[in-house]
C-alpha cells in the first residue's frame, strides 16, 4: 500500500491522502486514529464518511481532518460534493469552504448508519 507524503500537520495531527484506499488519514503519535473516505466525482471528491477512532472522539480530529481534506480540495483546484452529515455540519461552520461545494449541501444525516472504529 502506497501513501502520498503528509499533507497537512494540524496540533500533532498528521493528515495524508491514501490514496490506494480512497481516504484522507488521521495519524497522532505514529498510530491511524480517524479517516474520511471518499470517491471521485465528476470535478472533484464526494466526501462519503468520517471516522473518528472510539476514544480519540472529541478532541478534534475530525475537525483537523476535515479542514485537511478541505484544503487539499482547494489545492488540487476542483470540488467537493460532501455527503458525510459531519463533513455537512463542518462546511455550515466553517463558510470560507462554502465555495468548494460542487452542489447543493444534502439533507443532513446526522451520523445514520456511522460507527466509530473500535
Amino acid at each position: 500500500m502506497s501513501k502520498n507524503p503528509p499533507d497537512s500537520h494540524r496540533a500533532g495531527v498528521t493528515v495524508i491522502d491514501n490514496a490506494d484506499r480512497q481516504r484522507f488519514e488521521g495519524w497522532v503519535d505514529g498510530s491511524l486514529r480517524g479517516f474520511i473516505v471518499y470517491q471521485s466525482s465528476p470535478g472533484g471528491l464526494e466526501l462519503l464518511h468520517t471516522v473518528v477512532k472510539r476514544g480519540f472522539e472529541g478532541r478534534g480530529i475530525g475537525s483537523q481532518l476535515a479542514a485537511a481534506a478541505l484544503d487539499e480540495v482547494r489545492a488540487r483546484g476542483i470540488t467537493v460534493v460532501p455527503t458525510c452529515s459531519f463533513i455537512v455540519d463542518f462546511i455550515e461552520q466553517h463558510p470560507e469552504y462554502q465555495d468548494l461545494v460542487a452542489v447543493p449541501v444534502p439533507e443532513k444525516n446526522h451520523g445514520k448508519g456511522e460507527e466509530p472504529i473500535g
